[in-house]
């Protein structure tokens, strides 16, 4: 967090300058910390391009203090941004990320209650490192990624509320993604997301997989869940129809980008337990070009 901010309280009005200078911290930090999703975010609107700035950014801060304070002192560290979600919907903010969230929240009639769910999503990820059946890992993905999709259509407008029920759709195409995407990681931490009930259907023991070598079954287990993103990524992007143009781009960005990584999982299973999947930033511009260049809808 911006130094030059630590310990001053600041009015829930704030002065333009004041504003835009947390403006500027949001899209510094959004630019060196968002990746794949910074691609979708720069063909916004200036207004809702900072809003999104200041959303992600604060989900960032979320996950990596309470990642920082480790269990015994999770409780406080999660209760201090719930805290801070409350101050932005009072308009109360006294940071630059809070700050032009708490603009954003008043300007886009964002509810507390999906600010402060994105903190339920990051407790839930760093006390809960296994899921029994889909049900219980899509319940967690629309905590974690679903919540933060509803808000972003917000900020974006909407003609249809379905919009929301699409962006839900979406959010867990994308999470479950990452989830395919970062299992050697998550194995290092000890986290295994995929539902043991897939394991188990594929022939895959989780010990084997924590160690890198899960066995012929892995292959099938991999288009199995890729299969069931691609079908979220296939309702989920119906919210292009409901969103205008610029926004529709940002979404369309950065669900190709994504689709991409899917891709590069599908093609080669063994894949994600060799190294994280990622494109090069000339293959994410042509991404962006794509999406600019797509019919709507």
């Amino acid at each position: 967090m911006s130094r030059a901010w630590d310990g001053l309280e600041r009015p829930a009005g704030a002065a333009a300058p004041e504003l835009r200078e947390a403006e500027r911290f949001c899209q510094q930090m959004a630019r060196r910390e968002a990746g794949n999703f910074y691609w979708g975010f720069i063909s916004l609107p200036h207004d809702q391009r900072v809003a999104i700035y200041a959303l992600y950014d604060f989900a960032r801060q979320v996950d990596d203090e309470a990642d920082a304070a480790g269990r015994p002192h999770l409780a406080a560290s999660l209760e201090r941004h719930r805290q801070r979600a409350r101050d932005c919907a009072a308009g109360e903010a006294s940071d630059p990320v809070g700050l032009v969230l708490s603009h954003a929240l008043r300007r886009y009639a964002i509810p507390e209650t999906e600010l402060l769910a994105l903190i339920d999503g990051v407790q839930t990820d760093l006390t809960r490192t296994r899921y029994a059946t889909w049900t219980d890992l899509e319940a967690y993905c629309r905590l974690v990624a679903s919540t933060i999709g509803r808000m972003c259509v917000r900020i974006f407008g909407f003609e249809d509320p379905v919009a929301l029920d699409r962006a839900d759709d979406l959010g867990v195409a994308l999470q479950l993604t990452n989830i395919l995407r970062d299992v050697k990681e998550d194995g290092e931490l000890g986290r295994v997301y995929l539902p043991g009930q897939d394991l188990e259907r594929f022939g895959v023991a989780e010990a084997d997989l924590l160690n890198g070598v899960p066995g012929p079954g892995w292959e099938r287990l991999v288009d199995f869940e890729a299969r069931r993103a691609r079908a979220r990524f296939a309702t989920g992007l119906e919210v292009l129809r409901f969103i205008p143009r610029r926004p529709a781009v940002c979404v369309a960005t950065m669900a190709g980008i994504y689709r991409r990584i899917l891709g590069m999982v599908e093609r080669d299973p063994w894949l994600p337990l060799r190294r994280r999947a990622s494109l090069s930033p000339a293959a994410k511009a042509a991404v962006m070009v794509r999406s600019w260049a797509a019919p709507r809808g």
